[in-house]
């Protein structure tokens, strides 16, 4: 299948190289299974579930099934003032798989939304208890929260906040988790734990009565897997509970199996105030995003609120849409039928081992992995970036879909990968990554002397 320039001209892509890309098109055209399909009629393994949403693998036929009919049968009903029975059997599901009393969902349409509604609801939440001066969120550097102005706000990534003023006020960061004598850890790092004091610095600077909300990831995705040095978010929890802040976890990544559990929070022992979650909600199927919040912050925020009055003046057009959710319950019902999450349990040690077996490559400067996801460095060369993108599109090349963040590169494959497609995509990495040296420094005898 042939695509000329000005085919492509008029699609503004995100978070892509436009020009590049239109130079060079690495267009999908189907996906079965583990794997996609070029436009050249290539099969690409993906290594990346997608975006992490496609945690079932592609093209199955339950959700395909599940949206036509809910298509034919409600396509869209108004979520304000009415509902459907499908978005209440949803939400009950999901409290079913949350840990503690996080039994309440707030319905959006991505990642995105559903953190900027977790920043409402720590703000009405506030209020509602007479506390409205909480209006400070603290977040954590190489953070990844989303794009809308509050998750860019949030993060801590700088190409994602420069060209975007300061956006909201009253953002502080925590350092983020990385250090150099944590390199090579699988699993959780013994060192860093200390680094959650940063939070009681930030009590101490500008009063415990002014911070609504601390939000992490529970392994920090984006940036590059940044597993959470064992007793982190232990500490965080505790000082979190000593200062009245709401302690939210962004799981939009971590959620629906990937750390061998339904949630990190269950996987780390943590149960956090608030939890975001999308992508493999649906399998990336159809757009959605929720919240979790605990039954104290619902209760709190409906309690305020008068009678016969409206106690959340938040929501979108396409909240809980029926489409939406029909693919999230048979997305749901897929998980428990196929056991998924224990299998991701299962298969961890198998994948982290194939993965770290990449550490004896020169270019490679650490690898961080936990469960089914892991992430790796090369060395830079040229401009921070220049190189992970070139890799990036050597990989596609070669058969495999990657996320790269800059020098970074994430493995998630689907939960359903047997053995083999881990063995796929680990000797495509070899392959492709063997051809490059290590940067004139070599990083690994640093760190380890």
């Amino acid at each position: 299948m042939k695509f000329d320039a000005n085919m492509l001209e008029h699609h503004w892509m995100p978070f892509t190289m436009n020009r590049d890309f239109k130079a060079h098109p690495r267009l999908f055209v189907r996906a079965e299974g583990v794997y996609y399909e070029n436009h050249e009629g290539k099969k690409i393994l993906d290594g990346s579930s997608g975006l992490f949403c496609c945690a079932l693998g592609h093209g199955r036929r339950e959700i395909a099934d599940a949206v036509a009919q809910q298509l034919t049968e409600l396509d869209y009903c108004a979520p304000f003032q009415s509902g459907h029975p499908k978005s209440f059997e949803l939400a009950r599901k999901i409290a079913a798989l949350t840990p503690g009393s996080l039994d309440y969902v707030f319905f959006g349409n991505s990642g995105s939304e559903a953190v900027d509604s977790a920043l409402k609801i720590a703000l009405a939440y506030h209020r509602a208890r007479g506390e409205g001066q909480r209006m400070r969120f603290v977040s954590r550097e190489r953070a990844y929260h989303g794009v809308n102005i509050g998750g860019t706000s949030l993060s801590g990534l700088v190409k994602n906040r420069e060209a975007f003023g300061i956006g909201l006020t009253g953002v502080a960061h925590l350092r983020h988790t990385w250090l150099p004598q944590n390199r090579f850890t699988k699993g959780q790092p013994e060192a860093g734990a200390e680094l959650a004091e940063d939070l009681q610095r930030l009590v101490a600077l500008y009063g415990a009565d002014t911070i609504a909300a601390c939000f992490v990831e529970p392994i920090a995705g984006s940036t590059g897997i940044l597993v959470p040095p064992k007793g982190y978010l232990e500490r965080l929890r505790e000082i979190c509970d000593a200062n009245g802040i709401l302690l939210v976890f962004d799981e939009v990544i971590c959620g629906f199996g990937r750390t061998g559990k339904a949630f990190g929070a269950q996987s780390f022992g943590v149960t956090p105030d608030m939890m975001t979650m999308a992508k493999a909600l649906t399998n990336g199927a159809q757009p959605m995003g929720a919240v979790a919040v605990s039954k104290e912050i619902y209760d709190t925020i409906c309690g305020a609120a008068p009678a016969r009055s409206i106690e959340l003046f938040h929501g979108y057009t396409y909240s809980a849409h029926p489409a939406a959710c029909a693919a999230a319950l048979a997305v749901l019902d897929i998980y428990e039928k196929e056991r998924l999450f224990e299998r991701a349990a299962q298969m961890s040690d198998y994948y982290l081992e194939s993965v770290f077996a990449l550490s004896d490559l020169a270019v490679i400067t650490d690898i961080r992995g936990y469960g089914m996801i892991a992430g790796f460095d090369v060395a830079p060369a040229g401009t921070p970036g220049a190189r992970g993108y070139e890799v990036q599109k050597r990989l596609f090349e070669a058969g495999l879909h990657m996320k790269m963040t800059g020098d970074s590169g994430i493995l998630a494959p689907p939960l359903v990968a047997e053995k083999s497609h881990i063995d796929e995509m680990c000797g495509i990495l070899r392959e492709i990554l063997k051809s490059y040296p290590a940067q004139t420094t070599d990083i690994k005898k640093a760190s380890s002397s």
